[in-house]
């Protein structure tokens, strides 16, 4: 069975109550021997903002959410610069972070060794019927894209967690807006969590505070409710005075409801919720009602030699270079490249079919290790200011180090890894900075932020990236046959496991679109929408490319230099765009004729083109031999018809190698 994305073959099913206005509700009707409930609003302390003037629905569920957790007060927060000293002074005091002296206005923060990455085994979305989320994998196999969790089961959940978990803590109420405040392709939310250190990070990461509260009329927003779960008195000491409960930790999503509720972790986009939470899992489902696109995807400007301007998106999975491309330094004269946004893109249809995108973020939450001046010297540049590290090595002068930064690290400062370890070095085996340490910082300060990146129209789309880390067989650049083509090489990416999840080793995983741990809802589901968009528009769709600059030799070695030299392939995808004749065709796509791509001022280099580009066939039939395995087990009877001829297609090709 194929799904099919008409409505009329869709049955309407009884809409989901708020999830937690049902929680809210059934924990009042406890026994006050177990939850001492407050009922009169005006009991409730609030330091900061009048609950008066909020809109009657977030008003609504923000005293909801403050009877069910029972902070000791609400702050409202209105996103001025005050406000944020005030916040970093509260964590400063409570020994959350330190101050970096070396640069401007930048701080190190040091998590519970429990709450470092993204958990991916307690991370749920939540539907009446498992099969809107996740598609029924092959009998007796482990389903990999996404958890499903029950109404029922999240109902218990909030029950056995939330009530009582802010006591003695402030509720913080964050609205925010994903995308320019007031531009037709935002959204917004409001996060309420009990962490500073959230609060100033979705500061930097969202545009938050009184104008979004301003802009918000009487429609629906995103409801986040988040806590550490480490309700005052505490029953534990804490590591690194970070409030978390890693045993229990959960993040779920009701798409239906626009809910997104999490408790236990402090950390990345498991407490940053408007990240990966609304960005993604519940922007994708949004984005499937109304039409749009919500990717894991980079967005980049680049200006040939003739000033001629297109720009790119690019979905690699996470610590595969999209912060590195987003940022690049091009090494061919002539070309400039500029930054819309280095993690998330939503892409719509203008009112002239035009596929436009945004980056939704207001920031940028890089993994540090790897960024140096060698690999990323704007990034660098970027972090020097106005920036909160976390789980990154302290220099003895009162800068940061990690992994990469050797060269540019004087040899007479000591080195505190992310640990603790005051005489930490290389010798001791043991890494300096978490692998997943993480910098957060304003996309407003990089030295080559794009001139549109808050234009509210968007950004026209020329092509789209797809890739990973593939160490071998898979070709520097090729381009798709098509948009059904394209679907299928998005569909087909794979990579090298990274420190974001909890995933360890070299291990080649699947990871479509690099999207698996961020859909919203059935993947297959969500292939069929990526098909339909060839219908929505009658203008040409955006042309889709796979790249891999980490294809390696017999020796384990690098064959493509990388960083500042990629832009020689997009030089060449510019081209292609443009309608030019430099591509011939292979099994596996279109690939640059000989000599079309630019490698002046790499002679010396001594690249191995030919193996840059070899196709083996052995390598190749295993390939599809995994994908088809994938599919079959993973995706079933919601793989589309089109991805499976597709598929087949790949399979004869490879058979003439």
């Amino acid at each position: 069975m194929v799904f099919d994305n008409s409505a009329n073959n869709i049955m309407e099913a009884p809409k989901l109550q708020s999830v937690l206005s049902e929680a809210y509700a059934a924990a009042a009707g406890k026994s006050k021997k177990n939850l001492d409930f407050q009922t009169e609003t005006k009991s409730l302390q609030v330091s900061n903002g009048k609950l008066a003037n909020l809109k009657p629905k977030v008003r609504k569920f923000v005293e909801e959410s403050a009877h069910l957790c029972q902070p000791a007060n609400i702050h409202i927060c209105d996103g001025s610069d005050r406000e944020m000293r005030n916040l970093l002074n509260i964590m400063q005091q409570a020994g959350m972070i330190e101050p970096l002296p070396k640069y401007t206005n930048c701080w190190l923060a040091r998590t519970d060794p429990g709450d470092v990455a993204r958990v991916e085994s307690k991370t749920f979305v939540v539907t009446k019927d498992r099969r809107e989320t996740i598609p029924t994998p092959k009998e007796g196999v482990k389903g990999l894209l996404g958890n499903w969790m029950s109404p029922e089961d999240l109902k218990k959940a909030i029950q056995e967690r939330f009530p009582g978990c802010m006591a003695g803590r402030t509720m913080y109420v964050v609205p925010y807006s994903m995308g320019p405040v007031g531009s037709p392709l935002s959204k917004i939310g409001i996060e309420l969590t009990d962490s500073p250190y959230v609060v100033a990070s979705m500061r930097t990461m969202t545009r938050m505070g009184k104008a979004v509260l301003d802009t918000l009329g009487d429609e629906d927003f995103v409801k986040c409710l988040h806590s550490v779960g480490c309700p005052l008195p505490l029953k534990k000491n804490l590591v690194n005075n970070w409030p978390c409960d890693p045993e229990r930790t959960i993040v779920t999503h009701v798409p239906e409801t626009k809910e997104i509720i999490s408790f236990g972790s402090g950390y990345g986009g498991n407490s940053l919720l408007g990240k990966k939470c609304f960005a993604l899992r519940i922007g994708s489902t949004i984005a499937k009602k109304e039409g749009w696109l919500a990717e894991h995807m980079l967005i980049l400007g680049i200006t040939n030699p003739k000033g001629v301007k297109k720009y790119i998106a690019a979905a690699f999975p996470s610590a595969c270079g999209k912060t590195n491309l987003a940022m690049m330094t091009p090494s061919l004269p002539g070309y400039k490249v500029e930054c819309v946004g280095d993690d998330i893109a939503w892409m719509k249809f203008d009112e002239d079919g035009i596929l436009r995108a945004i980056n939704p973020e207001n920031g940028f939450f890089g993994v540090a290790p790897g960024t140096s001046m060698h690999t990323n010297p704007v990034a660098m540049k970027t972090v020097l200011s106005n920036t909160i590290f976390t789980n990154v090595a302290k220099t003895s002068d009162g800068g940061v180090f990690w992994e990469g930064l050797e060269k540019e690290t004087p040899n007479n400062v000591t080195i505190t890894s992310w640990l603790g370890d005051t005489n930490w070095s290389k010798e001791s085996g043991k890494p300096a900075a978490h692998p997943n340490s993480r910098f957060c910082t304003p996309a407003g300060q990089c030295p080559i932020i794009d001139p549109a990146w808050e234009d509210p129209k968007g950004v026209p789309i020329s092509a789209i990236l797809f890739g990973g880390r593939r160490p071998e067989g898979v070709p520097l650049i090729y381009e798709a046959f098509n948009w059904r083509h394209g679907v299928l090489v998005g569909a087909a990416m794979r990579s090298e496991a990274t420190a974001a999840a909890e995933h360890k080793g070299k291990v080649i995983m699947h990871d479509p679109f690099a999207m698996r741990p961020f859909f919203g809802y059935n993947f297959g589901h969500y292939l069929q929408h990526w098909l339909s968009m060839e219908q929505r528009t009658d203008k040409p769709l955006p042309q889709i490319f796979h790249v891999n600059w980490f294809r390696k030799d017999e020796k384990g070695r690098f064959i493509w230099p990388g960083f500042g030299e990629n832009v020689r392939v997009l030089d060449w995808i510019l081209q292609r765009v443009d309608g030019g004749d430099v591509a011939e065709e292979s099994a596996v796509g279109l690939i640059p004729k000989p000599s079309s791509l630019n490698m002046k001022g790499l002679e010396n280099e001594n690249v191995d083109m030919d193996e840059l580009f070899r196709l083996p066939k052995d390598f190749w039939e295993q390939e599809v031999k995994d994908i088809s395995k994938y599919f079959t087990e993973q995706v079933g009877e919601d793989l589309p018809n089109e991805i499976g001829e597709e598929l087949k297609k790949l399979d004869k090709r490879i058979e003439k190698l």
